[in-house]
């Protein structure tokens, strides 16, 4: 794939105050599920920070690309700006 269409996959967010929701989001250009996702609210100046956790899931479709279907994220901290 090249870099500007990398794929997706599913951002399961384990904690914190979207704590059981999922979000789709892209792979970084290097194939790789992002490390951090700053995720916006309702409220404009407040987004909630979480990074990559250590649960991967890989379904049929991943195994040939080595690229899972879903990955953990754990809850950082709430940003104001």
């Amino acid at each position: 794939m090249s870099a500007t269409n990398s794929g997706t996959y599913t951002a399961k967010l384990t904690d914190g105050p979207l704590e059981g929701k999922t979000i789709r989001t892209d792979f970084t250009p290097g194939g790789d599920p992002q490390p951090r996702l700053t995720i916006p609210t309702d409220v404009g100046s407040k987004q909630y920070l979480y990074t990559r956790g250590t649960g991967f899931e890989f379904g049929a479709d991943s195994a040939l690309s080595e690229r899972p279907n879903a990955v953990d994220y754990r809850f950082v901290q709430a940003i104001f700006d």
